[in-house]
């Protein structure tokens, strides 16, 4: 079951790195114009790359209180807060008729709190 949570937690680590690293440094138009990135019209450019933040801590939070093992409360944590945002990207994929992209969201959320549940 370790084995298990630690590759879905580096796999999550690694999406949510890559995907907020984009949304804090890529400029709106290229976000836009990337598939699935349409999402990205209907929010300021504050709120992009405050989200990209979040999910660089929290990429950071699903590997390194569990590697470390320095407060690894913090791991679940992270995984139950890149849930939450996941939530929210379903919701928004929802409401903007995107269901394939729904779906992989979707993915992203139950694996979050697979990891979420793991490590509590």
């Amino acid at each position: 079951m370790d084995l298990a949570l630690w590759i879905v937690a580096g796999l999550l680590a690694a999406l949510f790195l890559f995907a907020g690293v984009n949304k804090v440094l890529l400029p709106r138009e290229k976000l836009a114009a990337a598939p699935g990135g349409g999402w990205v019209n209907d929010f300021s450019d504050g709120f992009v790359r405050a989200l990209g933040a979040v999910e660089v801590v929290g990429a950071v939070g699903l590997i390194l209180p569990e590697a470390l093992d320095i407060a690894p409360v913090l791991t679940p944590l992270a995984a139950l807060g890149l849930a939450v945002i996941m939530a929210g990207a379903v919701v928004l994929r929802i409401r903007r008729g995107e269901t394939t992209a729904m779906l992989v969201n979707l993915t992203y959320l139950v694996l979050a709190l697979f990891v979420a549940w793991g490590r509590f």
